[in-house]
Order: structure tokens, then C-alpha cells, then sequence
């Protein structure tokens, strides 16, 4: 009981200092994992035993038999079908061709040459040096995003490298399955025939079941027949019935099952998908948790001084300069990437936790059946996590620096409330080359912002949504424009310091208005224009001009005009570059404007 009790406690522990210090929890966990296990066993303990046990060995241990093993492939399971759930197809079209070779092309590189290197350097064989090569393909959002959450970056490669890391987790999860079939199948003299007819199986059984009985439960749902406080709990218990059930057809063709029941629900018209992945992905951080630390823990001292050798370093060298510089830069051909930008993902290559979890198991399951060599597996596997987890989260932001892809000043801007005056405002800074965002939690405001091009983010601003969304790094600039006070003053002091560094602004309030000497610094664009007048400007003149400023004093002319009739709002001020500045309702005086610049206003045209 205290060493369970134990686990739990000291992998949210972990889970606290990877928050804290903002590196990727997997790291602490496993480093916990080999203290606890084989590192106490040889340096802490008098009798040679681990502080924790995972596998009963007669005197101690958490579970008897294959109960490890058991746990281990449930778990998984969990943490592959709330990835699966977060799979979008509309999103996977829409991305570039960049992504798709990474996660195809990129993938076929890695496996081959890592596979190669591992027969060559190891002298594994060729099954166990595409098993591991199979695992590292993996990437995963769960070590991506703690790693580039404080790096200043182009959208452009935030966006290759998130969507590499969630894309290509169960990608890597099927090739190591199938890879992992190929040596276990027994065939009477036909163990090619006999291999192909298990795939066969595993691809029937893991697509039937996962597409099944992921529209079965969507209907179920949807028509109520599920009370509200038992949906999380049904919603897992039937992933595990899939997962089972789909085993007991064909062995390992579970992982597929979950991973395509995710995709689906994800994709189809679930009205209750954001409870059961808010639910499903508290439920994983328990699980990788406690995953970790147990996996970590079962390695015996024997099995890492296996890696103590020069071809340890040889093989994780080759991965890191050789292997994933070749699968980005050919993935990456005839792109809009620059050289430096391809350099910086070349560089960044986390393995994460599905590689570390499914090598623990498969590794285990081969060293059962006697396959010479699977003792390699899992250490191998091991040390490519750290190694990788390690070398990005400290070098990561200096290597950003020294390959030219650090931004120096954040210009993105990020705008709360997605109504029509957001829109035309978003639209004219998009073709004004400025990333934009907007969020709402208006479903139908969203489809709107989406259908004229905008990137659009349907979520709650009381949610944790935003904080991990690496594609935001080069967000500097907040601009709260929703009809509620409250809201918009809420989004200044939640997210002032993460997305507002170089300006934070929010519409006055009716009261604010009535006081011409409350004018708050964060006031935008008028201390005469509130959401309700902007909305009314915007529906009779939904339309964004430009006027040429012939002086400073023509422009504070402008200023003075546009503030005084009600059809008309200032926005906006270009300077001869094309650069962008905020009015502010505080400081409507900027004061470098000259002969040359122009004033972005919405409303009825100056004539």
C-alpha cells in the first residue's frame, strides 16, 4: 500500500516540478523511476532490493505475473484514444505539405535509418532494429509543448513541429505494432504468410472495432441515453471494452482500435467531445504518472549497463545530427521554409511518451518469449527519450537564438471575442501581414471567422486552452473586444503578461464613457466608442479605410473627426513601412506620426 500510495504522490509530485520549471514531465518521471528502482537497488539498499517493486519477484512487488504488463497496455490504451480525439480531420487537410512528408516521408526516413543503425552499430537484428526504429519515429505534444511554450517563434514552425508531435504518436504506435507482430508470429515454416494474414487481422479488427463502436457510443450520447454524471465513466469503460475486445480477435490490433475510436468520436458530431477529453486527459496525466515511475522503476541495473558502452553515444549522435536533419530536410524540400528554420525543427525532435511506453512493453513481451537481443530494446528506447528530452529542454532557446528563428519582438496579435467588429479587424491586419487570432466561445462567431480565412479558436477564456498553445508564441499584442466588461478585463489580467507584452488593450465600458476623466491606460481606440457603437458602425459600414496623414497636426485633425462623429472609429495608424501601431483611448497622441502615414479607420469613408 505505500509503495502505490508512494507512486501516485510522486508522480504528481513530478508532474508539479515540470510545471514549475517548464520542461516535460516525462523527464522528472523517469529520473524518479530509475531512484526509486535500480539506482536504490545498487547504491541505497542493503539487500541489493528496489525501493519499488513493479513485478512481484516473491518476497515483493505491485503485480504478480504479467499484471504489469496488463496495466501497462490498459494505460496506454487511455492515453493513444484521448490523442486520437484531438485529431481533426478539417485540420490535418488544411495543413501544408510540410507536415504531411514529415509524418509520412519523414517517418519512412527515420525508421529505415535508424533501423540501419541500430543492425550496424549494435549488431541487433534486422526485427529488433526496426522494432526500436519504429518506436523513436514518435514525437508527441506532451514533451513539444512544454519544451517551445516560452520561445518566441514563427507561426509557421510552431505549427510543423505541434502538429508532428500529434500527428505522428499513433503513426509511430502502429509501425512498432506491426513490427512487433512480424517477431512474435510463429509459422511453421510460412512466417511470412502467417505474418501478413495476423496484419491482415490486426487492420480488420482494429478498424472494425474502433469505427463501430465509436458510433455506437456518439449514439448512445446523443440520444441520452447515458445520464450526465455517468458519461466520463462510460465513455472509459467502453474505450477499454474496445481495447479488450478487439485483443481477444486479434492479438495487438488494440492500440489501432482506440486510436480510430478517438479519431472518429473527434471527428463526428459528439455534443458532449470536450467533457470527455477535458476528463480523458486529467485521466492520462494520472496515468502517465504513475506509467512512468513503474516503468522506469522495472529496469534492473544490468539492463542500463548495457548502454554503458561508445556505441550508446554513437547511435543517439547518428539519431540527433544524421537521422532527423535528413527526414526534415528532404520532408521540407521546395517549401516556404528557410535553411535556418529547418535547422531549428532538425534540431527539435523530442521522443516522448508513447515511444517510452510501448518500447517497455513490447521490449518485456520479447524477453518472455527468449528473442535474442530484446533485452536492448527498452534501454535503447529509454535513452533516446532522455537523451533528446534533455538536449532540447536546455538548449532549445539558445539554439532558437543562434539559428536566427528567436523573434526578437512578438507581433502577433491575439483578439478576445470573435463578433463582426473582430473580424473586419482581424481580416484587414491578416492582409496587412500581422498573425491574428481570434477566440470565442460562440461556435456560429468561430464558423464566421473561419469562413473569411481567419484563424479562429473555439474555446473558453476561463479555460486552461490557451496556455499551451505553442502556436501562439509569437502572439504580442492583446486585444479584448467582447460586449462584456467583466470578460474583456478578465482576458487584460489572465493574459496581459503571456500574450499582451507589448501592448494590452480592452474597449471602455458605458460607465467609462459618461467620465471623460476615467480613461483607462488599456482603453482602445476611442474614449467616445464602446462595443455596442463599434457593432453599429461595423453592421451600417462594414468596412475598413485608409487616409492619407499629410501632417502631424492634419492627423490630430483626423483623430479629433473620427472621435466626433458616431459613424466613424480610429483603429489603427500605418506608418510608411506598412507597420501597424494601436490607438489607444489613453494616448491617442502617437507621437512619431508624419507626412507619409496613414489612419485605419472603420466606418462611413472621409470624403
Amino acid at each position: 500500500m505505500l509503495e502505490l500510495a508512494g507512486i501516485i504522490i510522486l508522480g504528481i509530485l513530478a508532474q508539479w516540478v515540470a510545471w514549475k520549471f517548464k520542461i516535460p514531465a516525462i523527464l522528472p518521471l523517469i529520473l524518479i523511476g530509475l531512484l526509486v528502482g535500480p539506482i536504490a537497488a545498487e547504491f541505497f539498499s542493503e539487500d541489493g532490493a528496489k525501493w519499488i517493486e513493479p513485478i512481484w519477484n516473491g518476497k515483493k512487488g505491485l503485480f504478480p505475473g504479467d499484471g504489469l504488463y496488463y496495466f501497462v497496455s490498459l494505460a496506454i490504451s487511455i492515453i493513444l484514444f484521448e490523442g486520437g480525439l484531438t485529431l481533426k480531420r478539417s485540420e490535418i487537410k488544411s495543413l501544408g505539405p510540410v507536415i504531411t512528408k514529415l509524418i509520412t516521408l519523414g517517418s519512412a526516413i527515420t525508421f529505415f535509418g535508424a533501423g540501419i543503425l541500430a543492425n550496424v552499430i549494435f549488431g541487433l537484428s534486422w526485427e529488433l532494429s526496426f522494432l526500436f526504429s519504429g518506436l523513436i519515429i514518435v514525437t508527441g505534444p506532451t514533451v513539444i509543448t512544454p519544451i517551445l511554450r516560452n520561445i518566441p517563434l514563427k507561426k509557421d514552425i510552431s505549427t510543423v513541429l505541434k502538429w508532428e508531435g500529434i500527428l505522428i504518436d499513433p503513426i509511430g504506435a502502429l509501425v512498432a505494432v506491426l513490427v512487433f507482430e512480424f517477431i512474435s508470429v510463429e509459422g511453421d515454416g510460412g512466417f511470412t504468410k502467417t505474418a501478413l494474414i495476423e496484419f491482415g487481422k490486426i487492420l480488420l479488427f482494429g478498424f472494425t472495432f474502433g469505427f463501430t463502436f465509436a458510433h455506437a457510443l456518439a449514439f448512445v450520447i446523443n440520444k441520452k441515453l447515458i445520464p450526465h454524471y455517468l458519461l466520463n465513466v462510460v465513455s472509459l469503460s467502453t474505450v477499454l471494452l474496445v481495447f479488450v475486445e478487439s485483443e481477444i480477435f486479434a492479438h495487438e490490433s488494440g492500440l489501432l482500435a482506440v486510436v480510430v475510436m478517438g479519431m472518429v468520436l473527434g471527428n463526428g458530431n459528439l455534443k458532449n467531445i470536450k467533457e470527455i477529453l477535458y476528463f480523458k486527459e486529467s485521466l492520462s496525466v494520472l496515468l502517465i504518472s504513475i506509467l512512468f515511475i513503474l516503468l522506469a522503476a522495472n529496469i534492473n541495473m544490468e539492463d542500463l549497463m548495457l548502454l554503458y558502452t561508445w556505441k550508446t553515444a554513437t547511435l543517439f549522435l547518428a539519431v540527433v545530427f544524421l537521422v532527423r536533419p535528413l527526414a526534415v530536410f528532404i520532408s521540407a524540400w521546395g517549401s516556404k521554409l528557410k535553411i535556418n528554420e529547418k535547422i531549428f525543427i532538425s534540431w527539435v525532435g523530442p521522443r516522448g511518451i508513447v515511444a517510452a511506453g510501448i518500447a517497455s512493453l513490447f521490449g518485456s513481451k520479447l524477453i518472455k518469449q527468449g528473442v535474442s537481443g530484446a533485452e536492448y530494446i527498452t534501454p535503447l528506447v529509454f535513452m533516446i527519450v532522455l537523451g533528446t528530452v534533455l538536449l532540447n529542454a536546455t538548449t532549445a532557446r539558445l539554439f532558437a537564438k543562434l539559428a536566427g528563428v528567436f523573434l526578437k519582438k512578438s507581433e502577433g496579435i491575439l483578439i478576445v471575442g470573435a463578433s463582426q467588429v473582430s473580424r473586419l479587424i482581424g481580416r484587414y491586419l491578416e492582409d496587412n501581414a500581422r498573425h491574428v487570432v481570434l477566440i470565442d466561445s460562440n461556435q456560429t462567431n468561430i464558423h464566421l471567422a473561419q469562413e473569411m480565412d481567419l484563424e479562429a479558436i473555439n474555446t473558453d477564456i476561463y479555460s486552461q486552452d490557451l496556455d499551451d498553445n505553442i502556436e501562439l508564441n509569437d502572439v504580442g499584442f492583446l486585444m479584448a473586444l467582447t460586449a462584456s466588461a467583466d470578460i474583456n478585463q478578465y482576458a487584460i489580467n489572465k493574459f496581459s503578461e503571456q500574450f499582451g507584452e507589448n501592448g494590452s488593450f480592452r474597449l471602455i465600458t458605458a460607465e467609462e464613457m459618461q467620465d471623460p476623466t476615467n480613461n483607462p491606460k488599456e482603453g482602445l481606440f476611442s474614449h467616445t466608442d464602446d462595443f455596442n457603437l463599434l457593432t453599429e458602425v461595423s453592421r451600417k459600414y462594414p468596412k475598413i479605410h485608409e487616409i492619407d496623414i499629410k501632417s502631424r497636426s492634419h492627423y490630430e485633425e483626423l483623430i479629433e473627426v473620427t472621435n466626433n462623429d458616431d459613424d466613424m472609429i480610429p483603429l489603427l495608424v500605418k506608418d510608411k513601412k506598412g507597420v501597424l501601431e494601436i490607438i489607444s483611448s489613453y494616448n491617442k497622441a502617437i507621437e512619431h506620426v508624419e507626412k507619409g502615414y496613414k489612419l485605419v479607420y472603420l466606418g462611413k469613408q472621409i470624403t
